[in-house]
């Protein structure tokens, strides 16, 4: 029984050593994980937020556009830093931001005011109180 648990140990060491091999020459990254995933803290949970809003102002390459796609953005990284104060004072112990994403399109049209679609999402730790 022992020879056949070894047999069975090598057998899939090597599945993965060649596994990785391939993916190695392929240009991809084979990650192999073992056990039942991620730990995961009890009384832990992720909240996810996300907002869309519209600045109306000039969309094409100026500096003052410029100025207005990073003012945007500056909105939604400011209410990313505000919203672990938030979940404090409502649900969370303790908090912690995981990502933040933000996306600016611009909007044409000629029925449509000039500026652009601002869309943004964040990921948060949180630990429940």
């Amino acid at each position: 029984m022992k020879a056949r648990s070894l047999l069975v140990s090598a057998a899939l060491g090597m599945l993965v050593m060649t596994a990785s091999a391939m993916a190695q020459s392929l240009g991809q990254r084979a990650i192999v994980e073992q056990g039942g995933g991620a730990l995961r803290q009890e009384g832990s949970v992720r909240v996810q937020t996300s907002i869309n809003f519209f600045v109306a102002g000039p969309s094409g390459d100026s500096e003052e556009a410029q100025k207005l796609r990073e003012r945007a953005r500056r909105a939604v990284y400011e209410m990313a830093a505000r919203e672990c104060d938030l979940l404090r004072e409502v649900i969370a112990r303790d908090c912690r931001l995981e990502s933040v994403n933000t996306s600016i399109n611009r909007q044409l049209g000629p029925q449509q005011a000039e500026g652009f679609n601002i869309n943004g999402s964040m990921a948060f730790q949180i630990t429940l109180k």
